[in-house]
C-alpha cells in the first residue's frame, strides 16, 4: 500500500480515561467485525490478558488496524498506568500521531503529562479527545484550559500548540467536532476518523533504498514462534530477502561477535561538517519465515510490505527490542529506543522455606533465571542482575513488579521475593534516589489522615485545592522508597474512596531511612496445622493473616502484632481433653475473620528481615532467618 494511504496513530491517556474503550468503538464502526461475531458483543477487546481483565487496566501495548475510506489506520493501544510507561516509550516510535484522551471530569492527570511529553518530544501530531462528556460532573471549559496549559508547558515547537479538540462518549461510540447540546442524539465516530485522515501526517519514511526497520515489539505464538514487530522506515521487504540484525556496539554486542556476528565500520558526516566519527555496528545474518500486516485483531500474511506500514515478521529467532532489522546489502542501524531508568528493585530467588518444592512446577534457580531472561525480551523497562542464588529484578514501580510476580506464579513457578528497595544512581560523587510527584484526591473529612501520613513520610506539600466536585486535590513530592506501602494504607484509611496517582519527578540526594512504620509481626513458634483453639488466643494479640486448618512452619508470619515488637505465638496447639466439663469452655470457638492479604499488600507489608514465599497455591510471609535464636542474635548486632 502507498505510504500516503497509511496513518499510524497511538492512543495515549491516563489510566481509566477510555483509551481501550475508544479502540473498541473504532474497531466496531470500521466494520472490522461482523455484527453477529463474538467480538462485536465484547468490551475492552484489546485487553486480552487475564490480569488485564481482572485488574481492569492495560498492561502491554497492542497493535491493530482498520480500513476507512481507502486508508489503512494502524492503531497502537498503550497502557495508562505510570508503572507500564516503558510500553509507551517503546511503541510511540511506530506512530506518526497520537489521540490524547482526557476525561471530561478529571481533566489532565499525571500520566497524561508523561505520555504527552514523550509524544511531543518525538514530534508526533496530537489530536485531543475529551471523553466521557456525558458525565454529570463534566467541566468542559476548565478541562480545555488545563489541556492548553499542559501543551504550553510541554510543547517543543510552536506548531504543537495548534491541536484540534473533539468530544466523545467512547462507551456509546459517539463523537463531535464541537461540544453538543444533547449527548443523547444520534452520532458516531466519523469526526474522529476524518480527523485521523486529515490531521495525522502520512509516515515520514523513505520508500526507496534498502530495507530498514526498528524492532519495537515482540510477540509469540505456538505455531509461528517469535514475531519481530515495527514500522518499516525505509524500502520494502519481500519473502526470501536476505536480512541481518544490526545493533550499535556495546558490551552485550561484544559477546555476540564470538557467535558469528560481523563488525561493520562506517564513517558518517555530522551536519555536513568536516569532522568524521566512526560507528561500529554488529550484524548477525538472520532468516525469517513470513511477513504479516495487521487487520483488526488478526494478522494477514503478505508477500511484500513497504515503508510506512507496521508489520510483524515471523521466524527471526534472535530478534530483540531496540535492534534494527535491515537488508544484508546495507546494514545500517536506526537510533535505539531510550527507556527511563527503573526506580524499584526486589530480590527474587528460589524458595528456601521448609515447604519448598511442594506446590510449584518450576523451583530451581536456573528455571527462574531462564524465565526472567525471556521476560527481558519484551519487558524493556525491566532489568535483571544475578544476586546470590537468586536475582535482583528492577522495574518502574510496585505494580510493574507485582504483575511479573503474579504471571510467574500462574505459570507454575515457586520462588521467594524480598522487600522492594529503591534504585539509586551515582552522580558527581553523590548518591541520588528517585522522587515522585503524588496526586491525591479525597473527600474533605479524610484530609487530616492524608496530611498525617504524608508528613510522617517526609513528603513536601506542593499544592492543595478544592475541585468543582467538592473534593480536595493535594500534590506532594516524596521519595519513592517512602511511598512503598502508602497506597494500601490510605485506601483503608479513606474507606476505599482515595484517588491516588504518581509520576516520576527526577532525583534528589539520598536522605536517611525512615524507621519501621508498622507494628511487629506475629510469628509461628512451631511447624504444624493451625487450630481454632490456638487462633482464638492469638487473635487477642493482634490481626491474623491465616485461618484454622492451615499448615504453617516455624518462622512464618501469621499476623500483625498490636505492639511494635515481634511476638512468637503457638497457633498449632490443640485443646487438652479432660473429663471435666463446663458451660464456658465447651462452646463452639468464634473467630474473627482473618485478613487475606493480596500480593501487593504482602509486598507492602514485609520489612528488610522478611521474605514473601510465592507459590501457585499460596502466599506466605516469613522471616528471612527462621531460627528464633539466630534471629534474636542478628537483631542485637
Amino acid at each position: 500500500m502507498n505510504k500516503d494511504q497509511i496513518r499510524n496513530i497511538a492512543i495515549i491517556a491516563h489510566v481509566d480515561h477510555g483509551k481501550t474503550t475508544l479502540v473498541d468503538a473504532l474497531l466496531k464502526q470500521s466494520n472490522t467485525f461482523r455484527e453477529n461475531s463474538a467480538e462485536f458483543a465484547q468490551t475492552l477487546i484489546m485487553d486480552s490478558g487475564d490480569q488485564e481483565r481482572e485488574r481492569g487496566i492495560t498492561i502491554t501495548a497492542k497493535t491493530t488496524a482498520v480500513e476507512y475510506n481507502g486508508y489503512k489506520i494502524n492503531i497502537v493501544d498503550t497502557p495508562g498506568h505510570a508503572d507500564f510507561s516503558g510500553e509507551v516509550e517503546r511503541t510511540l516510535n511506530m506512530a506518526d500521531g497520537v489521540l490524547l484522551v482526557v476525561d471530561a471530569a478529571e481533566g489532565p492527570m499525571p500520566q497524561t503529562k508523561f505520555v504527552l511529553s514523550k509524544a511531543l518530544e518525538l514530534g508526533l501530531k496530537p489530536i485531543v479527545v475529551i471523553n466521557k462528556i456525558d458525565k454529570p460532573a463534566r467541566r468542559i471549559d476548565e478541562v480545555e484550559n488545563e489541556i492548553a496549559d499542559l501543551f504550553l508547558e510541554l510543547a517543543v515547537d510552536d506548531d504543537q500548540l495548534l491541536y484540534p479538540i473533539y468530544y466523545a462518549t467512547a462507551r456509546d461510540g459517539k463523537s463531535w467536532s464541537e461540544m453538543p447540546d444533547n449527548v443523547d442524539r444520534h452520532a458516531d465516530l466519523t469526526p474522529i476518523f476524518d480527523a485521523i485522515i486529515s490531521e495525522i501526517p502520512a509516515p515520514n519514511v523513505t520508500t526507496d533504498g534498502d530495507f530498514q526497520m526498528l524492532i519495537s515489539a515482540l510477540a509469540y505464538d505456538s505455531f509461528m514462534g517469535k514475531y519481530a514487530i515495527g514500522k518499516i522506515a525505509r524500502g520494502k521487504v519481500k519473502s526470501g530477502d536476505a536480512l541481518v540484525l544490526v545493533k550499535t556496539e556495546s558490551e552485550l554486542d561484544a559477546a555476540r561477535l564470538s557467535k558469528g556476528g560481523e563488525r561493520v565500520s562506517e564513517e558518517t558526516r555530522d551536519d555536513g561538517r568536516e569532522e568524521r566519527r566512526s560507528i561500529n555496528v554488529l550484524t548477525t545474518p538472520t532468516k525469517f519465515d513470513k511477513i504479516f500486516t495487521y487487520q483488526g485483531l488478526s494478522k494477514t500474511e503478505v508477500k511484500e510490505a513497504s515503508a510506512g506500514d507496521i508489520v510483524a515478521i515471523s521466524g527471526v529467532s534472535g530478534a530483540k527490542i531496540g535492534e534494527t532489522l535491515a537488508s544484508a546489502s546495507n546494514p545500517e542501524p536506526l537510533p535505539t529506543i531510550q527507556i527511563e531508568n527503573p526506580t524499584l528493585s526486589i530480590y527474587l530467588g528460589p524458595n528456601t522455606s521448609p515447604f519448598k518444592g511442594r506446590e510449584g512446577e518450576f523451583t530451581t534457580s536456573r528455571q527462574i533465571g531462564d524465565r526472567l531472561m525471556r521476560e527481558l525480551e519484551t519487558n524493556v523497562a525491566l532489568k535483571v542482575e544475578p544476586e546470590g542464588i537468586g536475582f535482583k529484578v528492577s522495574g518502574r514501580g510496585e505494580l510493574h513488579l507485582s504483575v511479573l510476580i503474579e504471571q510467574m506464579r500462574r505459570e507454575g513457578y515457586e520462588f521467594e521475593v524480598g522487600r522492594p528497595q529503591v534504585v539509586t544512581i551515582e552522580k558527581n560523587g553523590e548518591t541520588l534516589e528517585p522522587v515522585e510527584e503524588v496526586f491525591v484526591e479525597v473527600s474533605p473529612e479524610f484530609v487530616g489522615v492524608i496530611s498525617q501520613e504524608f508528613g510522617t513520610r517526609r513528603a513536601e506539600l506542593l499544592n492543595q485545592e478544592t475541585t468543582s466536585q467538592g473534593t480536595i486535590r493535594t500534590d506532594y513530592r516524596i521519595a519513592t522508597r517512602n511511598l512503598i506501602g502508602l497506597r494500601n494504607l490510605l485506601l483503608t484509611a479513606t474507606k476505599g474512596t482515595l484517588i491516588m496517582n504518581s509520576l516520576p519527578a527526577g532525583y534528589q540526594a539520598l536522605a536517611p531511612s525512615l524507621q519501621q512504620l508498622r507494628n511487629g509481626a506475629l510469628i509461628s513458634f512451631e511447624t504444624g496445622v493451625s487450630t481454632p483453639y490456638s487462633l482464638q488466643n492469638a487473635e487477642a494479640r493482634g490481626e491474623l493473616f491465616i485461618g484454622p486448618a492451615v499448615e504453617v512452619y516455624a518462622g512464618q508470619i501469621i499476623g500483625l502484632n498490636n505492639r511494635r515488637e515481634d511476638l512468637e505465638v503457638n497457633v498449632c496447639r490443640a485443646k487438652n481433653l479432660t473429663n471435666m466439663r463446663s458451660k464456658s469452655s465447651d462452646g463452639v470457638v468464634q473467630l474473627t475473620p482473618y485478613t487475606d492479604l493480596s500480593l501487593e499488600q504482602c509486598l507492602d507489608f514485609i520489612e528488610n528481615d522478611e521474605l514473601l514465599e510465592v507459590t501457585p497455591q499460596n502466599l506466605r510471609l516469613r522471616k528471612t532467618e527462621l531460627d528464633p535464636i539466630k534471629r534474636k542474635r542478628a537483631a542485637r548486632q
